[in-house]
């Protein structure tokens, strides 16, 4: 039962050589069907035809009802049953997948048949047919208990792996049901990296972007060896390996770099909703390549009638992530306000777009009113969710902008009772990063005394302060605290500046690694930056590396 090796196959005798012959000549499933009359059917020939079958029907369009109600094709059935230990791996493999190719309920007494014949053989497989068996048994959603088993035996056998196709399908098919098998598998594409060409590079990234698997070696590498290609990348690997890059936020300069260089000649041919999807991409990424952005700029002029108010809303948000400036800024802005004039969007787009059109410096005194009226504001601040806490947080923003750099503004803005922050300054304070806790321990030595630093301060313009000092006209520092301080909810004290006296304030600049002018990329610092200044701050700036941003309202 168990030699299924090539050295313990019966040789054909002559009827089964003709029968083997006409299977593999058939062109039609009556001639198959003809087979199960044919002298010296064995089960092995048997599970060839019904195979055969299988693949006519898919070619040619054929209704598989007929088929299974045809006597002969249940002759070909009970002859694979009749003698199931004699059929060979091979065709055991294909039966499985032609009988529910062809129909056959899964739950059948045949397909169960077959399924165990299969279970008992898993050991002995070749690794190829296990793959291609747990291929398709993904493919189909089969939920019986042939695929944990089969995964498992691929977790076991997972060093035989030597092909680079196979390794690919496997994790772009396979991995997502077993996180021990894309294990074993992510060091197999390590080993491989350098054979893989552009589409098994693409497909490797896809799959570790749609499992959230960040795998910093493998990425490295993919990145590297992708970067030796000399040849142009074709468009479908330079859109997926953007997304998959932006998804994993996996930031490689010479990487976006060339697909940048070599998206800008595709531009024109793809479609309004992918050249979104990029903008978005490069925008999470906080990667600005200029001619491209100005190539997306002429694009959403040409093609206004194709892009749709969402689409071109998504690269509007992106161009404010990025703080690019258009060359062609009002044409530009002219066409975006057009199309908005009159639109009814979601509350949360909406907040998106206007607080993009002030960190852009291009906000209206219509937009503005929309998303400061009491009506609104009182639905999002209703809101607990993640998304409504970071609308908000771009609401103070807004509200910012309408009060320091919209003097044609009259109202409404944001009621003071609703300004400012509620956050646990201890618990902030427990999360302090060393360049913080370094300021809280340089300040009052080089100052004189704590009482003259206010530190973490949250501003009722939405931004948040490392730390405050008060210089007087001969850059003495002052106690803090015993000065109005305009930009908080709720001042300490009450007395005005001397004549002379600054306000400084001490920001932290998280940028990213591969960027020295991260900080004049970020559309979030340049408007902290502006509003900081019109409410009459001095900045002292300092800066640390690392390879994401910072969340919260901080610069």
């Amino acid at each position: 039962r168990w030699a299924e090796g090539p050295q313990a196959r019966p040789r054909d005798n002559g009827a089964e050589q003709q029968l083997r012959e006409l299977i593999q000549a058939a062109a039609s499933p009556q001639e198959l069907l003809q087979v199960s009359r044919g002298p010296g059917l064995s089960s092995n020939l048997a599970a060839l035809a019904i195979a055969r079958l299988a693949r006519l029907a898919r070619e040619q369009r054929l209704d598989s009802e007929g088929i299974r109600g045809d006597p002969r094709f249940q002759q070909l059935l009970c002859a694979v049953d009749a003698q199931i230990s004699q059929v060979w791996n091979t065709p055991l493999v294909q039966l499985l997948r032609s009988l529910l190719a062809l129909g056959l309920a899964r739950g059948g007494p045949q397909v169960r048949s077959v399924e165990q014949e299969v279970l008992w053989r898993l050991r002995r497989l070749p690794l190829r047919q296990l793959v291609h068996l747990a291929e398709h048994l993904v493919g189909q959603g089969h939920d019986s208990l042939l695929l944990p088993e089969v995964l498992r035996k691929l977790e076991l056998r997972w060093t035989e792996l030597d092909g680079t196709r196979t390794v690919v399908t496997l994790m772009a098919k396979v991995g997502h049901l077993s996180p021990t098998l894309m294990e074993r598998l992510e060091d197999k594409a390590l080993e491989l990296a350098e054979q893989f060409d552009p589409d098994e590079l693409r497909r490797v990234a896809l799959a570790l972007a749609l499992q959230q698997r960040r795998c910093v070696p493998l990425l490295r590498a993919l990145s590297y060896h992708l970067l030796q290609k000399p040849a142009e990348l074709p468009l479908p690997v330079i859109t997926d390996l953007l997304f998959a890059y932006s998804k994993l936020s996996f930031q490689q300069p010479q990487v976006l770099h060339r697909l940048s260089l070599e998206l800008q000649p595709h531009l024109g041919s793809l479609s309004p909703a992918q050249v979104s999807r990029c903008a978005r991409s490069f925008a999470s990424l906080r990667w600005l390549s200029r001619p491209l952005a100005e190539a997306m700029v002429q694009y959403c002029l040409e093609n206004t009638q194709n892009l749709s108010l969402t689409q071109l809303c998504g690269i509007l948000v992106s161009f404010a992530r990025l703080n690019f400036q258009p060359s062609s800024s009002e044409e530009f802005f002219s066409m975006v306000h057009e199309r908005l004039q009159g639109q009814e969007l979601d509350m949360h787009l909406l907040t998106d777009v206007v607080w993009s059109l002030c960190v852009l410096q291009q906000p209206r005194p219509p937009h503005l009113h929309q998303v400061l009226s009491p009506e609104f504001h009182t639905r999002l601040r209703g809101d607990s969710s993640p998304r409504a806490q970071s609308s908000w947080l771009k609401l103070l923003h807004i509200n910012a902008t309408a009060r320091l750099e919209a003097p044609g503004y009259q109202g409404p803005f944001l009621p003071p009772e609703v300004l400012g922050g509620d956050r646990d300054k201890d618990k902030d304070k427990d999360k302090a990063t060393p360049l913080q806790r370094g300021l809280r321990e340089a300040l009052p030595g080089a100052l004189g005394g704590h009482e003259l630093v206010r530190y973490d301060v949250s501003t009722v313009y939405g931004w948040d302060i490392d730390a405050e000092v008060v210089l007087d006209s001969d850059n003495k520092a002052l106690p803090v605290r015993d000065f109005s301080a305009p930009h908080l909810s709720h001042s300490e004290g009450t007395k005005p500046l001397p004549p002379g006296a600054r306000r400084v304030a001490v920001l932290r600049w998280e940028l990213p690694q591969f960027s020295s002018r991260g900080r004049e990329l970020l559309g979030r610092g340049s408007m902290a930056r502006r509003h900081l200044r019109a409410a009459g701050f001095l900045l002292a700036e300092v800066s640390t590396a690392r390879a994401g941003l910072g969340a919260g309202n901080h610069p």
